[in-house]
């Protein structure tokens, strides 16, 4: 979808436009993200760290809806598939913890990384490999794409809660905790009340692998 406010340019672009790719505009999209937010990304903002007219862009990517996708890509592109063991279980370990390290690369993307819906093989692969994970598990075609979205849900609520999270969700400041802790213990309601300590707490590693332990028990029970 493109921006009304820019209408696409067609033709020939001008000389000093000629040195323009869709990795520079990948990579130039990526720096507004990091440093700007998600809601700052637009074309006339790749255009300005370009040092471009918006609208020659539009040689490269078809809009806004293409730029999005185009930074989810270069970003999964850099995505490392792990080499396969004889190990469906660290194999699994292995590929949650590399689309971890990407995702907390370039967190303001997060959103963009594990929730676009992609069709090129950069954007396919880390899903073809979890696929290949769940047929050596012994799933069948079927059994293997309703497990993968269960995992996918998972992963991602995970990744998404640990870059993203606000202070409802607890904190590792000492002060925060113990704050927090008296929040939920005010409410009067007993089970926040019990659970108070553990709430107030958020610490991303354990939770992460707590998180990892359910996929990996969910894909290696016994049918």
């Amino acid at each position: 979808m493109t921006d009304p406010a820019i209408p696409p340019r067609r033709g020939r672009p001008p000389k000093h436009e000629t040195q323009l790719s869709r990795a520079a505009i990948q990579s130039a999209a990526l720096t507004v993200i990091d440093t700007e937010g998600i809601a700052a990304l637009g074309m006339r903002s790749v255009g300005r760290v370009l040092g471009v007219d918006a609208k020659s862009l539009y040689h490269h990517v078809d809009g806004k809806d293409d730029l999005l996708d185009a930074v989810a890509e270069y970003i999964l592109g850099q995505l490392r598939i792990p080499p396969q063991t004889d190990s469906v279980e660290a194999d699994l370990r292995a590929l949650a913890h590399e689309f971890r390290r990407v995702t907390h690369a370039h967190p303001e993307a997060a959103t963009l990384v594990l929730t676009r819906q992609l069709s090129s093989t950069a954007g396919l692969a880390p899903t073809d490999a979890i696929l290949a994970l769940l047929r050596r598990s012994g799933r069948d075609p079927g059994e293997a794409v309703h497990l993968l979205r269960t995992l996918l849900a998972t992963l991602i609520g995970t990744l998404l809660r640990e870059v993203s999270a606000g202070p409802t969700f607890g904190t590792a400041d000492i002060e925060g905790i113990a704050e927090r802790r008296r929040t939920l213990e005010r409410t009067g309601l007993p089970q926040l009340a019990a659970a108070a300590p553990e709430l107030a707490r958020f610490d991303r590693d354990r939770e992460f692998e707590y998180t990892l332990d359910l996929m990996v028990r969910m894909v290696t029970r016994p049918e």
